[in-house]
């Protein structure tokens, strides 16, 4: 009597049924965040935004006070400024670099009227004697802050406001001004990248 082997395979069909698969629904397109790239040629250091929102705290009180930010660079200034209840139409923000400027557009409530792509010491230049801002806050470049610093005071002006006329600005801490008011001194690591320690100067005009 012969038996099959086991190590034979027996003469079974080598397919089975399989059930028809319904539409598959197509699956969400993925975007990638967009990449800011803050070359040394910008001489951007993003303001965190814990430090930006106690720099606008230091301005003083929301009012119909026109504001500058003359190196807006990718906006976080400009949002602390919105956040904490400033209008975008009392707002004037410099930005020289084209891809940092092209993304201001898109922060959400932003004026694009209050916008202007050139160099801050160029600009400030060209408006000096025209135009005053009761409000100036900034992120100046470091290795030409004191140039900034001169440039932002020479618009700072009270524009027929009873309040003094404010300015507050991250620096070095290396920086030194006779009207300057130290605010506060920043951690070392707030700038990792940079590697300069900085501080929160005020510098007010009556």
């Amino acid at each position: 009597m012969n038996r099959p082997s086991i190590y034979s395979r027996p003469n079974k069909p080598l397919t089975i049924p399989v059930r028809k698969r319904g539409e598959v629904s197509p699956l969400e397109e993925i975007k990638a965040p967009e990449i800011i790239a803050v070359d040394r040629a910008t001489e951007c250091h993003v303001t965190p935004d814990d430090v930006a929102a106690r720099m606008v705290e230091y301005l003083g009180p929301v009012g119909d006070f026109m504001t500058l930010e003359p190196e807006a660079g990718t906006g976080q200034l400009i949002r602390a400024l919105l956040a904490s209840g400033h209008s975008a139409c009392e707002l004037c923000a410099v930005e020289r670099h084209n891809s940092l400027f092209q993304t201001l557009y898109k922060i959400e409530g932003i004026s694009g009227a209050g916008l202007v792509n050139a160099c801050f010491l160029e600009w400030s230049e060209e408006v000096q004697g025209r135009v005053f801002f009761p409000r100036i806050v900034m992120n100046p470049p470091f290795r030409e802050v004191r140039k900034h610093i001169a440039a932002a005071l020479s618009l700072l002006g009270r524009g027929g406001h009873e309040e003094p006329a404010t300015l507050v600005a991250l620096v070095p801490v290396t920086f030194e001004h006779p009207e300057a008011e130290e605010l506060e001194i920043l951690p070392p690591e707030t700038f990792s990248t940079a590697r300069v320690h900085t501080k929160i100067i005020r510098i007010r005009r009556a």
